[in-house]
């Protein structure tokens, strides 16, 4: 019912920036909280962010605090993720997230986009 599509990502030097984006589109009134994950082969999805789409609280992984930024577009139903001071570690795909029922529950994904960082 809700269908996720990520942006933004490709290839940057240590040091620089992204923004990744995150159209959602269907039932979006229905979202209640909007997430970005990561995952790297052999590992497991690890949560970046996370944001209570009415609220607007946010919670970032330490790995990633202070120097990522989440934000979303109400109206445009976006969700974004400034990345700033990229390092090689942050390479991975960045997937989008949004659940509908309660504040852990995932309920649909988007795609994808491959995120690396160069040193």
């Amino acid at each position: 019912q809700v269908q996720l599509l990520e942006s933004g990502g490709g290839l940057v030097q240590a040091g620089g920036s992204l923004r990744l984006s995150c159209a959602a589109s269907g039932r979006t009134s229905a979202i209640l909280h909007m997430s970005w994950y990561r995952q790297v082969p052999g590992k497991e999805r690890a949560l970046v962010a996370r944001i209570n789409w009415s609220t607007g609280n946010t919670y970032y992984s330490d790995s990633v605090k202070g120097r990522f930024t989440m934000s979303r577009d109400i109206a445009k139903n976006t969700l974004y993720l400034q990345m700033n001071n990229l390092k090689p570690e942050d390479t991975a795909t960045y997937y989008c997230a949004a659940g509908v029922r309660t504040w852990s529950t995932n309920d649909y994904w988007g795609q994808g986009t491959q995120v690396t960082v160069s040193s």
